[in-house]
């Protein structure tokens, strides 16, 4: 194996002018990405940074962000995406924990960074930044204008730091995830197994830099030479536009959160557009409500879609292939995992549970994390361990997910294992009561949560987003879920929403629900 700074110089050599990345009318071709990335690697190198220095990137979804993740791989660097919509204050509270000097930026994101080199005085260096008031900003031009010729590209190992990449922590900080080019690697290679991907696929890249979908395009796709298509923020918000762009650029493979193609599904005009390049449709991040799924693959039947699970911790881990569409509303099964992978499912004393019984899924996998950035105690525990020799163990990161086994040994996703709560005496699925909720016919989203009233009382809630045009009230849910599940696991209140607060990366944001549930307010 070898390096991601390498991997991009074999296929600039074997595709020097084919398309590697585009973004709307803007390209770049792979000898041309690879003359820029060394180009910022040589000036990153020259401002003092050394091998495994984070290097902080600030950019909207675009074509700078290809030249800005390869020039800090190749400089030796390890790189940590940005979300541009975080606060201020977080993002320099990230910037200040993993030590960060050097921000790569576009113009576009001037006034925000200017924000943040204000609050963040242990920044040396803002690439990208057009201000001739801040002593710290180079501009793009001034980085592509510089010679190449004493560049040394330094020695990088598979095992060197790569990427950190920063999650939401269950106890409100943080946890930063470190990746290896080994893992990264491993990842690229496996997905593009995955899909049979060749030099003539067109990859559709719906994913912020910040959200670990997005990695698949970023090195699967140069692995085999591939085009990757960035959609911009304001394309995958608006689905007639995404489904539009996607059919004219002849996507090939999509891979993204179920929500964007539930989007496109209904707003999209999907009709009345020649998807006929698409060939794997690939999803993850989320369960995806079947009844849409089921619509969606009736209208794509020439499309291979592809059920993909894993935590950013191993990026992922297990595919299901659907080979026709679901015939019933059951849950889609997570398949089983891919190459250079393999699982255990533990009860809560850390034993291998029986065939069909759940328990934890644990995963020992090529593309598993180093650890948590700064946070041995939280790495360690997250890893199950079995020793094998002394001093020498199988690492598993533990998922937190429960799983069991069907009768086809594949693994179904049953919920959270912090997502199992007791109330009153009763264990109860806040998962399997969102699923209920899912099954009536009128409703397209769902989300569980528990709330605590007069400071003390813990009730079950549930917040739906119905479908477009749809009349329903909170008794016929609370009626429809009696009729299902036991009488202790149905919401006492069911609130309609006309859509979910969410996540950066378009996941529902339960946590945000369970605020405003409490504070009376609505959305």
């Amino acid at each position: 194996m070898y390096n991601l700074g390498q991997l991009l110089e074999k296929t600039a050599t074997r595709f020097p002018n084919k398309i590697a990345f585009k973004c709307l009318d803007d390209s770049i071709s792979y000898a041309d990405l690879n003359h820029k990335a060394n180009q910022l690697a040589h000036h990153l190198i020259k401002s003092g940074l050394s091998k495994g220095d984070r290097v902080a990137i600030y950019m909207n979804r675009c074509l700078d962000t290809a030249v800005a993740v390869y020039g800090i791989l190749k400089a030796g660097g390890a790189f940590v995406a940005f979300d541009s919509f975080l606060p201020t204050k977080r993002t320099t509270a990230i910037m200040k924990d993993c030590g960060i000097a050097h921000l790569v930026t576009v113009p576009s994101q001037s006034r925000k960074v200017k924000k943040i080199s204000e609050e963040a005085p242990f920044l040396k260096s803002i690439i990208g930044l057009v201000d001739k008031t801040n002593s710290k900003a180079i501009e793009w031009d001034t980085i592509f204008s510089k010679s190449l010729e004493n560049y040394k590209a330094p020695r990088i190992i598979e095992q060197d730091l790569a990427m950190i990449l920063y999650t939401s922590g269950s106890t409100g900080v943080p946890k930063g995830i470190m990746h290896s080019h080994y893992s990264l690697l491993s990842l690229a290679k496996l997905e593009a197994d995955l899909h049979e991907s060749r030099s003539s696929d067109i990859i559709g890249n719906f994913a912020p830099l910040h959200f670990d979908q997005s990695l698949f395009g970023y090195f699967s796709g140069p692995l085999v030479g591939a085009t990757t298509v960035i959609f911009p923020d304001s394309y995958v918000k608006l689905a007639a536009s995404l489904s539009t762009l996607v059919a004219k650029e002849r996507i090939t493979i999509w891979f993204s959160v179920p929500l964007i193609l539930i989007q496109v599904l209904l707003h999209g005009d999907i009709e009345n557009k020649d998807f006929s390049a698409l060939r794997w449709v690939r999803f993850g991040g989320e369960v995806f409500p079947v009844k849409q799924l089921r619509a969606l693959m009736q209208k794509w039947p020439h499309v291979k879609f592809i059920n993909s699970y894993g935590p950013s911790e191993v990026a992922r881990c297990t595919y299901n292939i659907l080979e026709e569409p679901p015939k019933t509303d059951d849950p889609i099964p997570l398949g089983t995992v891919w190459g250079n992978t393999e699982y255990k499912i533990l009860d809560t004393a850390n034993n291998e549970v029986k065939t069909g019984e759940p328990g934890e899924l644990v995963v020992r996998s090529a593309t598993r994390m180093i650890g948590y950035w700064n946070n041995n105690q939280l790495t360690e525990k997250s890893f199950y361990r079995v020793e094998v020799a002394s001093g020498y163990d199988h690492i598993y990161y533990r998922t937190g997910d429960l799983v069991h086994e069907n009768e086809k040994n594949e693994l179904m996703f049953l919920g959270r294992v912090d997502r199992q709560i007791k109330l009153r005496g009763f264990r109860i699925e806040l998962d399997e009561i969102e699923a209920t909720l899912i099954k009536h016919e009128l409703v397209r989203e769902a989300a569980v949560v528990v709330t605590i009233n007069d400071g003390e009382t813990k009730e079950l809630e549930a917040v739906v987003r119905p479908v477009e045009n749809a009349e329903i009230s909170s008794k016929d849910l609370i009626f429809f879920c009696g009729e299902l599940i036991p009488p202790y696991a149905v919401p006492k209140k069911v609130t309609i929403m006309s859509d979910f607060p969410r996540t950066g990366t378009g996941k529902i944001d339960r946590n945000k629900i369970t605020e405003l549930i409490e504070s009376n307010s609505h959305i």
